[in-house]
């Protein structure tokens, strides 16, 4: 199965920002919290379940990982921050429980990290509920990866509580 990717960068207006990983946090779900925060300008609260997380042997490089839906829920985003220094054209990859699932290119970067993001369909949200590790993959160099791996134990709960 391989990922289906829209890269979007203009949902960056309509979606939270990154910052809503200063949120409140509504509930948490093992490895997962659920976020909540009303953005100015917006109707209505907005929720992420989101992860942070470094590497095991790389203090330095970390990951901040945000599922959302869109203030119309129309659509699901999986939106990772990755620290800056990565190499952009090589993307960022993920595996799910050691199964390629495919590659998203970074949409901008930030003062603290450069973002990729994705559109879930289903089968990637079901994957993801049902998975036990997702390693999202960067690259400093051409040659070198670096393999993040991310605990899926609790994302389905944390995702279905999303509002």
């Amino acid at each position: 199965m391989r990922l289906s990717v829209i890269i979007i960068a203009c949902l960056f207006l309509a979606v939270p920002s990154l910052a809503m990983a200063q949120g409140a946090v509504k509930s948490v779900h093992n490895d997962w919290e659920l976020r909540c925060d009303t953005p100015p300008g917006a109707a209505s609260e907005q929720c992420v379940v989101m992860q942070f997380v470094t590497a095991a042997d790389r203090d330095n490089v970390g990951l901040t990982v945000i599922v959302l839906k869109t203030a119309d829920r129309q659509a699901r985003i999986l939106r990772v921050l990755a620290p800056l220094g990565v190499l952009l054209p090589r993307g960022l990859g993920l595996d799910i429980d050691q199964e390629n699932m495919g590659t998203a290119g970074f949409v901008r970067c930030l003062p603290n990290g450069c973002v990729a993001e994705v559109i879930m369909d289903d089968p990637l949200v079901e994957k993801m509920k049902t998975g036990k590790v997702a390693t999202f993959v960067i690259f400093q160099t051409p040659e070198e990866g670096i393999g993040i791996p991310i605990s899926l134990n609790g994302f389905g709960a944390g995702y279905d509580n999303l509002p």
